[in-house]
């Protein structure tokens, strides 16, 4: 009898081994797993309208597949599972301006955009009229942790300005951008972007602040042409958009990049 239970453990030991054994899914199996269903979920190249349209010659913003708004107090109630499924993939939302003003429809746009599911940053107007240290403590102070996104530095001129008109050298434009960026890093623990429009890049040179992504503002033409050399990740290419959900006009921009990079920096970002 004991002879017989023995030669069964054998056998049954050796019939296992025969059997292919499954391979052990690794880290990179995961990751292209994740990778493909993230991809499968976004609407790509969505064929949104634009109540003022620009002839665009050569590559366009249909070229890009990714595409996404930015939004402030200007926009009223957005229905984002609408703007998501038309094809919205990130949202940037106005949070402050200067070192005292907040935007009243900040809350109200994050939480729907959340609730969606639709990725989220929030930006802040510059003024030059007050320091970079406190316009990033206002910016703090409105703006919670969470984001999807990094947040985003807006500089531009401010002509029409009724407080604020002032135009500094571009050293202390670039000296307060550090400034601001690095703040607002170490509070976050991701470096924010920075959004420029095409008279401030050239005046100030604003692009050579480094070891930072740029938002560039062009809406008639290929961010190639208006900033020769420029480094970008987000092109706003038009002020008079119209996309479902959103009642009016607004802004609508692209990633630089496939659905795939899209992924993986939105991932190592939001990571």
């Amino acid at each position: 009898m004991r002879f017989s239970l023995a030669f069964v453990a054998v056998l049954l030991v050796l019939v296992s081994c025969s059997r292919p054994q499954p391979e052990p899914v690794t880290a990179a199996d995961r990751q292209a797993a994740h990778l493909k269903a993230e991809v499968a979920r976004l609407v790509t190249r969505p064929k949104f309208g634009d109540f003022d349209p620009y002839d665009w010659e050569g590559r366009g913003p249909r070229a890009y597949p990714i595409h996404g708004i930015d939004v402030s107090r200007w926009q009223s109630a957005i229905d984002w599972r609408k703007a998501k499924s038309a094809g919205v993939s990130f949202a940037f939302f106005k949070a402050t301006e200067g070192g005292d003003l907040a935007d009243p429809r900040f809350d109200d746009h994050r939480q729907g955009a959340q609730a969606a599911g639709v990725p989220w940053g929030a930006y802040h107007y510059y003024y030059f009229c007050r320091s970079a240290e406190e316009q990033a403590r206002w910016f703090i102070r409105n703006v919670p942790r969470g984001a999807d996104l990094p947040h985003v530095l807006d500089m531009e001129w401010t002509p029409r300005s009724r407080t604020c008109t002032k135009r500094p050298s571009g050293a202390k434009v670039r000296s307060e951008a550090r400034k601001f960026l690095a703040i607002l890093h170490k509070h976050y623990g991701v470096r924010p972007i920075v959004y420029t429009t095409v008279d401030f890049y050239q005046d100030t040179g604003i692009g050579q602040v480094g070891g930072t992504e740029f938002w560039l503002r062009s809406v008639a033409g290929h961010p190639r042409d208006v900033y020769p050399g420029g480094r970008w990740t987000f092109w706003q290419y038009t002020g008079t958009g119209e996309v479902p959900g959103v009642d009016g006009e607004v802004d609508i921009n692209v990633f630089r990049g496939s659905p795939e990079d899209w992924v993986r920096w939105r991932d190592r970002i939001g990571g």
